[in-house]
């Protein structure tokens, strides 16, 4: 039993059973897993290389994730938003709104994406994204011509791509579900004020309550008054200090 478990170190108690099961030995699985405890051996060792979460610690400055979320009008029309974040810095990027997310629109945003990113998106190594029948086969191949292999993530399983729906939550809780919208151009413009406050302003507990593009060294309190700015009329406070 402990010759199988060395020598096979992929093996779980179970498949030790199984291998003694082959050779005649006919042994109970809790008996299999007791003895290997006893003896200093995982009875049940990982199969693949690092964890979902080590992986995406370890990967986190190289990687991309993406999804859509809908917002309804006013007048009950749904529109879709795809956003992406860089899990690194927590930074967001509204890719485009639309009430029909056909295929050729979703792959011309990325592209548009990608420009914009410059010559940060060669850093890029890998895109998270949902198994949405939204992301095509097109959508895969403008990422992968530019060095990116494309994640996704497995069937019914959300907290895969929890950085995501972090940030879904976030906008609808502080934005989108606090605000009629009157169509697509309205609601783009509530989007790039309101990403534009998060990646600026918002504090992040990710990020030891910094926002992604940290704002200029503070002044001394003793010389400087707190300022307040209102974002989307009043919605969201930002707070800043002015000498």
């Amino acid at each position: 039993m402990l010759r199988l478990a060395a020598e096979n170190r992929t093996w779980g108690h179970r498949r030790v059973q199984g291998g003694l099961a082959r050779l005649g030995y006919r042994v109970a699985a809790s008996t299999v897993w007791r003895i290997l405890h006893r003896a200093g051996v995982d009875p049940a060792p990982r199969r693949t290389g690092p964890t979902w979460q080590q992986f995406l610690t370890a990967q986190a400055h190289t990687m991309l994730a993406c999804g859509f979320f809908t917002v309804d009008t006013v007048l009950l029309q749904r529109i879709y938003v795809l956003s992406f974040v860089e899990l690194a810095t927590r930074q967001v990027h509204i890719a485009g709104v639309t009430a029909h997310p056909a295929g050729d629109w979703v792959t011309q945003q990325v592209r548009n994406l990608l420009m914009n990113f410059d010559q940060h998106a060669s850093r890029l190594r890998f895109l998270l994204r949902a198994r949405d029948t939204k992301f095509t086969a097109a959508f895969d191949v403008v990422f992968t011509a530019a060095g990116v292999d494309v994640l996704r993530t497995p069937p019914q399983a959300p907290k895969a791509n929890a950085f995501v729906e972090r940030w879904v939550g976030t906008v609808c809780r502080e934005c989108t579900d606090r605000m009629l919208i009157a169509g697509e151009r309205h609601l783009l413009r509530v989007l790039t004020e309101y990403t534009e406050h998060c990646n600026r302003r918002r504090p992040h507990q990710s990020l030891e309550q910094q926002p992604p593009n940290p704002p200029p060294p503070v002044a001394d309190l003793g010389a400087a008054r707190v300022r307040r700015r209102p974002v989307l009329g009043g919605l969201i406070n930002e707070y800043s200090q002015a000498a």
